[in-house]
């Protein structure tokens, strides 16, 4: 049965502010302090990934106003707020809490009036600060946000990166898949996951990872649970990785036709992302683990502009439109003259 992979996990609908807030400092090291006081936070949601900034809203056009995304306040809007007097500050500021906003962030260090603050506590709308500037602010934050809200899909198989190429190992159940990963380990490469891989859609790049019970651990048939990290240490895992490259185990058939010059690329969809795939017929004594290291190097040379099939093809076609009437088919050494080799 040729590789596929799982239905897509539904993705989340939402995520309440103080979550967003809490891993925002822990996993992203995001300085955060509230400006509000209460815990209106955990009764606010975040529903899309997309940011705001309410330039527009305070200055009292309200017609398109996106109020349902997080609110960005940065230099700008704050310095407009300061150029305006009190009672125009209250209204340019009710303006955007008039709206059921779910949270709104000042950026660069910028601060807020205390009647502002107060309007929004009113609102139950919470307002965080932070020193971090606004472009850097928006990309971290989005980042956070892309991840959250990513679909994602599992897919059977050993995931292992090879000289930093994120090759995902796959084929029926007792091919030898995970003996395969455990000979790349053994020989310095790196685990992601095995049996179980979840794959994340994140910025139309697809990033592996084991699941949370299953990582750094190997099944071997025969032998049982391996832990990878315990025995082979800290280098031989990696808990996520770029998937780049599928491959396929199957067993030897000479009915199928087998690529035999890497000139036609096969490919499969995941999550609509389309992915490099490449069949492997294996017999006995076939080095698998050699083979999967070659193919890391193959697809690093056509990431930098070269393809092996593809300059022998050249070759061969150059070859081809310098014969001449007397042409020799016989095939000749790559050198004219042998020196003396003593080696």
């Amino acid at each position: 049965m040729p590789f596929s992979a799982s239905e897509p996990i539904p993705r989340k609908e939402k995520i309440t502010v103080s979550y967003m807030v809490q891993k925002l400092r822990e996993r992203v090291q995001l300085n955060l302090t509230a400006c509000t006081s209460g815990d209106c936070a955990q009764y606010r949601y975040v529903y899309e990934v997309d940011l705001h900034r309410p330039g527009m809203a305070l200055a009292g056009y309200t017609d398109l106003f996106t109020y349902k995304r997080i609110q960005i306040i940065g230099n700008t809007e704050t310095q407009f707020l300061d150029n305006l007097s009190p009672t125009e500050q209250t209204n340019a500021f009710k303006n955007i809490t008039a709206f059921d906003l779910p949270v709104i962030f000042l950026t660069d260090g910028n601060k807020l009036a205390d009647n502002l603050i107060k309007l929004a506590e009113e609102a139950s709308i919470p307002i965080y600060t932070t020193p971090v500037e606004t472009t850097r602010f928006m990309y971290l934050l989005r980042d956070f946000l892309e991840d959250q809200f990513a679909t994602q899909t599992m897919v059977h198989g050993a995931m292992v990166d090879v000289y930093g190429i994120g090759i995902l190992i796959a084929g029926k159940s007792g091919i030898g898949k995970s003996e395969v990963a455990l000979d790349l380990i053994e020989r310095g490469h790196r685990l992601v996951a095995d049996d179980v891989v979840m794959l994340t859609k994140k910025s139309n790049v697809l990033l592996s990872s084991a699941t949370e019970i299953s990582k750094h651990f190997m099944e071997i048939r025969g032998l049982g649970i391996v832990d990878v990290m315990s025995m082979f240490g800290i280098r031989s895992i990696r808990y996520q990785k770029r998937l780049e490259v599928v491959l396929e185990l199957t067993l030897w058939d000479e009915t199928r036709d087998v690529e035999r010059t890497g000139l036609n690329h096969d490919s499969v969809a995941i999550l609509g992302l389309d992915i490099p795939l490449i069949h492997l017929p294996i017999t006995p004594g076939k080095n698998i683990t050699v083979i999967a290291e070659v193919i890391a190097m193959n697809y690093l040379l056509k990431h930098y502009g070269y393809d092996p099939a593809k300059a022998f093809q050249d070759r061969i076609q150059a070859k081809i439109a310098t014969k001449t009437g007397d042409f020799d088919a016989t095939p000749k050494r790559a050198i004219e003259y042998f020196e003396g080799d003593l080696e």
